[in-house]
């Protein structure tokens, strides 16, 4: 009897505490799982219809066959949106347009660009999509998690004098600006 109980006691403390580990007996104490290998990977479940995935848990990655990516539930069970984490997904693109006000020179404007890039995508109505697309256009949360650019500008509009690291631009205006007028901003995905 007293073998029983110490026997149940461990196994009790093991389910608490243990992590499990796959071809390793000693599994990275800050780890639930932990697979070990050096010549094969892990197999995440192949899905073609994600919205097939019944309450699909927030941070729940799967294999998307037909984006041809890892997905990741960003979501909530209730309203899943999955995201592409694959390395092919685009890493930059341009911002969206926006007005800089030319009528008066003027040195050490600013525009928050992330802010305006956010503005234009988070909590917009959609008048049309796609059949696949979400009902809501993704968005980067936090202004950190881009870097800005200027590529080009017109410089006899415009002098550039920096970006921060959360995309606050800061210029000068120098001259009205023309039809021909532009300033190329890229963000980057960290």
């Amino acid at each position: 009897m007293y073998k029983i109980i110490t026997l149940v006691l461990v196994m009790s403390y093991c389910a608490i505490t243990a992590q499990v580990g796959i071809n390793t007996s000693t599994p990275d104490q800050s780890s639930v799982l932990d697979v070990t290998s050096t010549t094969k990977g892990v197999l995440l479940p192949r899905i073609t219809n994600v919205s097939s995935v019944t309450n699909p848990a927030t941070g729940l990655v799967i294999y998307d066959t037909n984006k041809k990516c890892i997905s990741q539930n960003v979501g909530t069970p209730a309203t899943p949106d999955w995201v592409c984490l694959s390395p092919y997904v685009a890493k930059f693109f341009y911002m969206p347009s926006v007005v800089f006000d030319t009528t008066t020179t003027a040195a050490g404007q600013t525009k928050d660009l992330y802010t305006l890039y956010k503005n234009q995508f988070s909590n917009v109505p959609v008048n049309a999509r796609s059949a696949s697309a979400p009902a809501t256009i993704p968005f980067f949360p936090n202004a950190t998690d881009l870097y800005y650019y200027v590529t080009g500008y017109d410089t006899s509009v415009f002098k550039i004098n920096s970006i921060s690291s959360t995309g606050v631009l800061n210029y000068d205006v120098l001259s009205n600006a023309t039809s021909a007028s532009f300033i190329n901003i890229v963000f980057v995905v960290k």
